[in-house]
């Protein structure tokens, strides 16, 4: 791909949720981040894929049928099968699938295609003080791309803001500083032991990438993702670390089981976890208020 090009699996308008005012936001494909709960399981892998959903399914066997790979089977449980191995995503099962159980996962786009698409809402971003939000996955992956865009809003005038777990190269920031107003910026643990045992890698990188932001004063809304039986014994210690960094905002984002539904065959488990009471959040809420960190609920 060129700095022109880059794979999304979702553009999502008029949301409210991810940064000031009415936004789209546009998700990149590919993480370098495994998250034992990640709720977008499709934009793990930065390539398209096939995603499947059973209870759609009519058992018509059209796609056993028209699979040049013979990838699709049925068990003697009865449950369809997708041999992962075997298929090469060419889609043919999806075209033929009429009850939309099968559905392709990733889209190569432009950044004409994308340009486009942003500006539909102008007005809105405009009305409302919103803006353009570039997440994933990890859009920092596709930096080349993400540059180009982030500077096509910019010259635009629209607010932009860019959804991070902060595992890149300090260099991949400095790209963008210039044409991002604002960085959501993830914190899963404070201990790097526990950060990899969750998510696959260590955050000493993370860590020194907030730091260096927060250093330099740019505009940060601390994300923390909240899953008991995962990492809520690390709510202390990333209230000690957010202590005296500059942050503007900082939001409690409590787990829910979206991910869990998504079947994608994918290689990495996925953990289902209990959603949190509103009492266990609260005590989160408090434990941060404890260190004068004045958080929020999503």
């Amino acid at each position: 791909m060129s700095k022109d090009t880059g794979i999304i699996y979702n553009i999502q308008r008029f949301s409210i949720v991810d940064g000031p005012g009415a936004r789209t936001v546009v998700f990149f494909k590919g993480c370098n981040l495994h998250c034992r709960w990640c709720h977008n399981p499709e934009s793990v892998s930065a390539g398209k894929q096939l995603m499947a959903y059973p209870e759609k399914c009519i058992g018509c066997g059209e796609c056993f049928r028209r699979c040049p790979q013979h990838a699709h089977s049925i068990g003697e449980d009865g449950v369809h099968r997708i041999d992962r191995d075997l298929c090469t995503c060419c889609f043919t099962c999806v075209d033929r699938c009429y009850a939309e159980a099968l559905a392709s996962v990733g889209q190569e786009v432009d950044s004409a295609y994308l340009t486009k698409s942003i500006m539909t809402d102008l007005a809105y971003y405009r009305n409302s003080q919103g803006g353009v939000t570039f997440s994933g996955g990890e859009c920092m992956l596709q930096i080349d791309f993400l540059g180009e865009m982030l500077t096509v809003c910019k010259e635009a005038s629209i607010h932009t803001a860019v959804d991070t777990a902060g595992h890149v190269d300090w260099s991949y920031f400095e790209r963008i500083l210039d044409v991002t107003d604002l960085f959501l910026y993830d914190l899963k643990a404070a201990d790097s032991g526990v950060h990899k045992e969750l998510t696959g890698v260590s955050n000493e990188r993370i860590l020194k990438n907030l730091k260096k932001l927060s250093d330099l004063h740019r505009r940060i809304h601390v994300r923390i993702p909240y899953i008991p039986g995962a990492n809520d014994g690390e709510m202390e210690g990333i209230a000690k670390l957010l202590t005296g960094l500059d942050v503007e905002q900082v939001t409690v984002l409590p787990y829910h089981k979206l991910g869990v539904s998504k079947n994608l065959s994918l290689d990495n488990q996925l953990y289902e976890y209990e959603t949190p009471a509103q009492e266990a959040i609260d005590r989160v809420l408090e434990i941060l208020a404890e260190h004068h960190i004045q958080a929020k609920q999503n």
